[in-house]
């Protein structure tokens, strides 16, 4: 199967009148020459671009990760494939250490299921700090503990591939290196460190700045704060939550001229309620309204966010802060590259796995391909 279009995303640049050959699930050919092929799919006027990841996600179509219900993740998998996400990492949240077990272990055990790929789980918690908890169960939070994690990826069968803590406790460097040797990648957030803490945690190997703005200490200019360290330090990612919600346009400008693109990674932090109507539903423990395409806490604070990786990807075009193929890198190949599965999603190359997607001119996603395979046509 061959198909075409005016547009191709690819690793480093944009194949104008291209083609992609697909055999047996993989991208067998990238042509750049059209004029003698015959038989083909014609996406005309259209983008084909590499799926989205979303390496950090809570839920969608009214199920959570925390639910510990095979059923529901099987429900998010299929689901998010409308989205035009391909591949990603379920994310869970504060809990008890037992439910943390059933969580990883559950995923585990269900990693192949059909529908977008799991591509490792986030551990977003316990090991935070109170003042910048969001929709965090403080209840449950505890010093860095590598004894515990260890458990976690064994129950998960090697799983866990990214674990957010708040650099400011105590054994934090320790664990972040101990992390590493462990092939998981360390993300600082729900935290107020200082600008040294988090420098000295990117130090010791952390290298992923959690929701950039949400849940840390702010840029001060005598306390540049968790903030300032996510603007300026060499050699991390910053996700961004683009649904105008959580960071103004404005800011998430800020955040792409200091890091510049290339080392921003657009994630949803979606909760159960993506893809569902306004009402009442549940983030963990706490209890959730859904209303003007918000999710919030009892308090009024935001709670985790409904929107779909392709919103965002829209919003920062809109916004005038990124071009279309920025955008659509943001949301594919850098967030694979964070958390180092870059070498199998996110990117259009030969001999991948043709997990692809093709937008209109607004960059609405109307097709996605699992594996060479038409999955959604919306």
């Amino acid at each position: 199967m061959i198909i075409k279009s005016k547009y191709i995303i690819l690793k480093d640049r944009v194949l104008e009148n291209g083609a992609l050959e697909i055999k047996e699930g993989k991208i067998h050919k990238i042509i750049e020459n059209t004029e003698n092929i015959k038989d083909f799919i014609d996406y005309k006027d259209n983008i084909i671009a590499p799926g989205y990841v979303d390496t950090h996600i809570h839920g969608f179509s009214g199920h959570d990760f925390m639910d510990k219900d095979s059923d529901g993740l099987r429900i998010i998998c299929k689901d998010i494939l409308k989205m035009g996400v391909t591949s990603f990492l379920p994310t869970t949240l504060t809990a008890s250490t037992e439910d943390l077990n059933d969580v990883v272990k559950m995923i585990g055990e269900n990693k192949n299921a059909y529908g977008a790929k799991i591509q490792g789980i986030f551990l977003e918690g316990p090991f935070f700090s109170d003042k910048y908890k969001g929709a965090q169960n403080p209840s449950h939070f505890c010093k860095p503990n590598i004894e515990k994690l260890k458990k976690w990826q064994k129950l998960s069968n090697g799983l866990i591939k990214k674990i957010a803590i708040a650099p400011e406790l105590e054994g934090v460097e320790d664990f972040i290196k101990e992390a590493r040797k462990l092939g998981i990648y360390v993300a600082l957030g729900h935290s107020d460190a200082s600008y040294f803490e988090a420098k000295k945690a990117v130090e010791a190997g952390a290298s992923i700045f959690v929701h950039t703005y949400n849940a840390m200490s702010p840029l001060h200019h005598r306390n540049p704060g968790m903030v300032g360290a996510a603007l300026t330090l060499k050699n991390v990612f910053a996700e961004l939550i683009c649904d105008g919600h959580h960071v103004h346009p404005a800011s998430a400008d800020v955040v792409l001229k200091c890091r510049g693109t290339e080392s921003v990674a657009l994630i949803t932090d979606c909760m159960m309620a993506g893809g569902m109507p306004e009402g009442k539903y549940k983030l963990g423990d706490f209890d959730v309204t859904v209303k003007d395409n918000t999710a919030r806490l009892n308090s009024g604070n935001l709670a985790g966010s409904i929107v779909k990786l392709k919103d965002a990807v829209k919003n920062v075009i809109n916004w005038g802060i990124a071009s279309p193929f920025e955008a659509i890198q943001m949301a594919s190949q850098i967030p694979a590259k964070s958390v180092g599965i870059d070498n199998i999603c996110g990117i259009i190359e030969e001999g991948r796995d043709a997990d692809i997607i093709v937008l209109n001119k607004n960059y609405d996603v109307k097709y996605v391909y699992l594996n060479g395979k038409l999955v959604s046509n919306n």
